[in-house]
């Protein structure tokens, strides 16, 4: 015997192949779960309680699989709603289900996991000794809780577990981890601990574990565990003295193979073989990967161990400063074949002339100076040679007000339009991308938690609320 999965995409906004969709459907998976969030692209979103993800994508690609849910009967599972997991995120993604049931005329049970966490209840968690850092460490403090915008925990399986016990249509989570979603329902059904951790580690985004990554779905199928498959009366199956998990897409094109499964351990991970979660850990040391067929990958001898404390990860985000940015190209080759020395040139001149500025006294500012196409990205440690026929140059303004970054960058527009390269030649004319050249960034965010806190109960830093959707109450 085995649960069925159905994960439509890594998240919900970035799309999926909806053919794929209705294939993986016509599977008729237990449950559908799809992440709704990440930490991918920085702070901003957690730091600004917003979605990374257009509003109008999400309600259509969750449209989509309401009316699959529906078609199913099934439970429909979203985590970390709105990219962060906030708590406003998540009643962001509830206004956009309760519209649906509207438009869809869909009667439904709804169940809402809030992970966000006071100032308060941390600063009482690093009193106890219930915080613990992470590599790498991060100060904390009394001071560094209350700069904090939002603060989330990453909820496991357990809160979800919670929610799906109410008999919940469609659960949409705060922010959990990316795992929790996919094992919830397979562990509360009596899946195999280990199987059930892996085989949601390699779904978790979605056909990103196969051959045809952009397709988005796929389907997995995880094994009872024999020692507890009596308790829910059931007959274990003799034919497979291992237990594991079965893997593969849907889109017509797109096959699993041992090397597509066993390399997404190691996506957004630092171990192959150890993942840590909350209330333990995998491990896939001993696990061995299979081609059944040209499309699925079969997967025994994982591991789960369980951990004699319940910890569940943080993080937070606080404001550190506002950004305004300026863009120029350089293509004439003089210019380009000394870009370095350039840049070292303007950033000194910048510098010594700010600080003669009296409007600047007492303020504290950045200027970052990167040339785009030539080691923007890793700096010294980039080991290519610059072989561009052109470069961009971006210059990065942090100041205290956005009004003091605004300042500084129309201070400095004018020097990148036309500083030259010595004192002895003529003033250079670089091209401008669009006008005005300095754009203002808004608020800049930070990370600044990084740590683990310990739970006596899996569900006191959670809440649940459930609602009752109907077409009469969203007409």
């Amino acid at each position: 015997m085995s649960i069925r999965v159905l994960v439509p995409s890594g998240v919900l906004g970035l799309g999926f192949d909806h053919e794929a969709l209705a294939a993986g459907v016509a599977l008729k998976p237990d449950v559908i779960c799809i992440d709704g969030g990440s930490t991918d692209s920085g702070p901003h979103s957690l730091g600004t309680s917003t979605s990374k993800y257009a509003r109008a994508a999400c309600k259509s690609e969750w449209r989509a699989l309401m009316q699959a849910r529906a078609s199913l009967g099934v439970p429909l599972i979203l985590g970390s709603a709105g990219t962060c997991g906030t708590d406003a995120m998540v009643d962001w993604m509830f206004e956009i289900t309760r519209e649906l049931a509207g438009e869809l005329e869909q009667t439904l049970s709804v169940a809402l996991i809030y992970s966000e966490q006071s100032q308060r209840s941390v600063a009482n968690a690093l009193r106890n000794d219930q915080l613990q850092a992470l590599q790498p460490k991060l100060a904390i403090s009394d001071q560094v809780l209350e700069s904090c915008e939002h603060i989330v925990a990453l909820a496991g399986v357990e809160q979800i577990q919670a929610a799906l016990q109410t008999n919940a249509d469609i659960v949409i989570a705060g922010r959990t981890t990316d795992t929790a979603v996919v094992c919830a329902l397979p562990l509360l059904k009596g899946c195999h601990a280990g199987a059930s951790w892996h085989a949601a580690k390699i779904a978790e985004c979605g056909a990103l574990c196969s051959t045809h990554p952009t397709s988005g779905v796929v389907v997995v199928d995880i094994d009872k565990d024999p020692e507890t498959s009596g308790l829910h009366g059931e007959t274990a199956d003799a034919s497979s003295e291992r237990p594991g998990f079965t893997i593969y897409p849907t889109a017509k094109d797109a096959r699993c193979t041992p090397h597509s499964v066993s390399a997404h351990m190691l996506y957004e991970n630092a171990d192959p073989f150890i993942l840590h979660e909350p209330g333990g850990h995998l491990n896939v040391s001993d696990s061995e990967y299979i081609a059944l067929n040209e499309k699925q990958v079969r997967v025994t001898g994982s591991k789960w161990v369980p951990n004699k404390s319940y910890t569940v990860k943080l993080e937070a985000a606080r404001l550190a400063g506002y950004q305004c940015t300026a863009l120029a190209l350089l293509r004439d080759q003089h210019y380009v074949q000394h870009a370095r020395q350039w840049v070292d040139r303007l950033s000194n001149f910048l510098h010594t002339s700010l600080e003669t500025q009296q409007w600047l006294s007492d303020h504290e500012y950045h200027i970052d100076i990167r040339l785009i196409g030539d080691n923007a990205t890793l700096g010294e440690l980039e080991a290519k040679p610059c072989m561009a026929n052109e470069l961009g140059v971006l210059v990065i303004i942090t100041a205290s007000t956005q009004e003091l970054a605004d300042e500084i960058g129309k201070f400095t527009n004018p020097y990148l339009l036309h500083y030259p390269l010595s004192d002895d030649e003529a003033l250079p004319t670089f091209a401008f991308p669009y006008s005005p050249a300095q754009t203002s960034r808004g608020a800049l965010y930070e990370f600044c938690l990084n740590h683990v806190m310990a739970l006596t109960d899996p569900m006191s830093a959670f809440s649940v609320a459930t609602h009752r959707l109907s077409p009469e109450q969203n007409s």
